[in-house]
């Protein structure tokens, strides 16, 4: 393909897509209308203000910005929990939450107790 065929190729795409983009932005422009008239009847019909729709605008961006900054924020520091239990063959530990490690439930499955892996303090 040459250098001439390629920049009148991209000129053809790139009219196209703003062809496009006009074509929808008309579209849109076209919708509103019945949306805004349905609107300004439905305010009518209930006595609702501007002022009011202003309001609940506001309300409703500042939960927004609530949960943005909520999501934002620094995360807790975590802190480490020292372990409970240590297999004595391997020296493997286990803090005693979360689901039990693989040697804990094949001790358990021999008939040992988890009190046998217990680390004295």
């Amino acid at each position: 393909m040459t250098r001439d065929t390629y920049t009148a190729l991209k000129q053809k795409i790139e009219k196209e897509i703003v062809k496009l983009q006009k074509q929808a932005q008309a579209l849109q422009e076209k919708r509103r209308g019945p949306v805004i008239t349905s609107i300004v009847q439905s305010m009518r019909e209930y006595e609702i203000t501007p002022e009011e729709i202003t309001a609940a605008l506001g309300k409703t961006q500042a939960r927004k910005t609530t949960r943005k900054s909520a999501a934002t924020a620094p995360k807790a520091v975590k802190r480490t929990v020292p372990p409970k239990y240590r297999n004595p063959e391997t020296g493997d530990t286990w803090t005693g939450r979360g689901k039990a490690p693989r040697w804990v439930s094949a001790a358990e499955s021999e008939g040992k107790s988890r009190d046998q892996f217990l680390i004295q303090n």
